[in-house]
Parts: C-alpha cells; sequence; structure tokens
C-alpha cells in the first residue's frame, strides 16, 4: 500500500491499539463486486454510492479535527450544523444516503406506491446507519450483521425478486466473514464505508426477500434504534447486561490486551 495512503487509513481505536481503515474499503469494494451479480445493475450502483459517502466522511472529518474545525456527532449534531448551513461529512451522508436508497428501492419490481417505496428506502438508509451506530467496538456490528445475513441468504428465493434479495444477503454476508477475524484481533476496522455499506446491503436484502408484514415492523424498530442511541449508549447497556456483554466480548483479545477496558 502507498505509505502516504497508509497514514490517512490509519486511526487509533477505542483501546489505543493501531487499525487500518483499509478494512473497510475492501469491505465496500467486496459488497459492491458481488451486488453487481442482481439482475439490477442499480444495486451495485447505489451500493458504491453510500460506500464513497461513507469513506469521505471517514476521511475528510479527521481532516476536520486537524484544522481545528468544529466536527459534529449524531443525527441531532449533523441536523444542527445543515440548519447553520454548514454540510459536514455526516450531514451529506445523512441526506445521501436515503437519496441513494430511494433511487435503488423505487424502480424494484414489483411496481409498488409511493409510501411504500419511501418506506423501503428508509429501511434501507436505516439499516445502513443503525451498522455504524454499533461499530464502536471490536466486531460489534458484524456479529449484529452475521446472524440475518446468514437467514437472508439461505430462505428459499421465491422469484426473480426473492433471488436478488438472496445476492444481496450474500453480498452482505461473505465481506463479514471475511472481515470478522482482523475486526475482532484489532488489526482492521468497518469505519463508516464498510459499516454502512453492509447495513445498506443487508437492508435492501430485507426489502427484497421479506414481506411487507414483516418489513414494517422491523423499520420500526430500526427507528426506534436510531432515536434512542440519541439519548442511550449501546457501549454503556452492552456493558450492564451480562449475556450482551459476554456476546460482545466473544472472540476479541483478552481485557489485558485492551489496556484494561
Amino acid at each position: 500500500m502507498i505509505p502516504g495512503l497508509r497514514a490517512e487509513l490509519r486511526r487509533t481505536n477505542f483501546s489505543g491499539r493501531e487499525v487500518s481503515l483499509a478494512e473497510g474499503a475492501l469491505v465496500v469494494g467486496a459488497v459492491v463486486a458481488l451486488s453487481a451479480r442482481t439482475r439490477r445493475p442499480s444495486d451495485a450502483a447505489v451500493l458504491a454510492g453510500i460506500g464513497a459517502l461513507g469513506l469521505a466522511d471517514d476521511l475528510l472529518e479527521p481532516r476536520q479535527r486537524r484544522a481545528g474545525r468544529p466536527v459534529s456527532k449524531g443525527l441531532r449534531g449533523h441536523l444542527g450544523a445543515l440548519r447553520e448551513h454548514h454540510l459536514t461529512t455526516g450531514a451529506a451522508k445523512a441526506l445521501g444516503i436515503p437519496l441513494l436508497a430511494v433511487l435503488g428501492t423505487a424502480g424494484a419490481p414489483p411496481p409498488r406506491g409511493g409510501a411504500m417505496v419511501v418506506a423501503d428506502a428508509a429501511l434501507v438508509a436505516g439499516c445502513a446507519n443503525l451498522a455504524n451506530l454499533l461499530d464502536l467496538r471490536p466486531g460489534r456490528a458484524l456479529k449484529a450483521l452475521l446472524p440475518p445475513a446468514a437467514a437472508l441468504a439461505l430462505a428459499p428465493a421465491g422469484g426473480e425478486r426473492g433471488a436478488d434479495g438472496r445476492l444481496l444477503a450474500v453480498a452482505a454476508l461473505l465481506p463479514a466473514l471475511l472481515a470478522l477475524p482482523a475486526d475482532l484481533r484489532e488489526r482492521g476496522m468497518l469505519g463508516d464505508a464498510g459499516a454502512n455499506v453492509l447495513g445498506a446491503a443487508l437492508g435492501g436484502a430485507a426489502v427484497r426477500r421479506l414481506p411487507v408484514p414483516a418489513r414494517l415492523p422491523l423499520l420500526a424498530a430500526v427507528v426506534v434504534l436510531t432515536l434512542v442511541s440519541e439519548k442511550v449508549s449501546f457501549s454503556a447497556v452492552i456493558d450492564r447486561t451480562a449475556a450482551l456483554r459476554a456476546l460482545d466480548r466473544l472472540g476479541r483479545l483478552p481485557l489485558d490486551a485492551e489496556g484494561g477496558r
């Protein structure tokens, strides 16, 4: 890897270890390549756009910090910056990912009303954002993504729409599996790019594979979790809950290797 690019991708994680965002960039490439196997060329284009927005946020936000510019965090912070006529990279994602999701769901068969297109797009965008919200500890986002991706990939296809949904689930499943060892060993991290694109691919698979009565409650759950994240720390809840804490630490480096955290 080019030394300058390697330095740009280098980050210090929560435990003080040096990790690389190259993992996230590779995940984006793998998801886009696998999603190109669906019958709709727009699937790969939409996921590439989401990955590009995430990568821009990964690379540009640290530059803003080094330049001493204020950096907004969370949905509320980014929307607040927009009200002050300041477009952050996070705000660009908050606007761009839903727009790309609408473009991706609008032409998906069978023909649907505008309300259902918006709901499906919200599910894709919400899954992309939720995956990113979970990517705060090694392996956490991947552990949340892998079971539903496997379930959607293994379920019976059910027509062309279902077959495309299966391919999108595989596009999330295989890169996530390949990224898991490096993520758990704290050699790499998904970053916004990797987490967003994996979540969007999973959301797209759910839109194609699940019936409306299942998609709407799933969307409601994603919205609730997103709103709760503005007030409640997922990490704090996980640390206070024994079963969640054990699952979260499964496969990770020992606590003494994480600086006692």
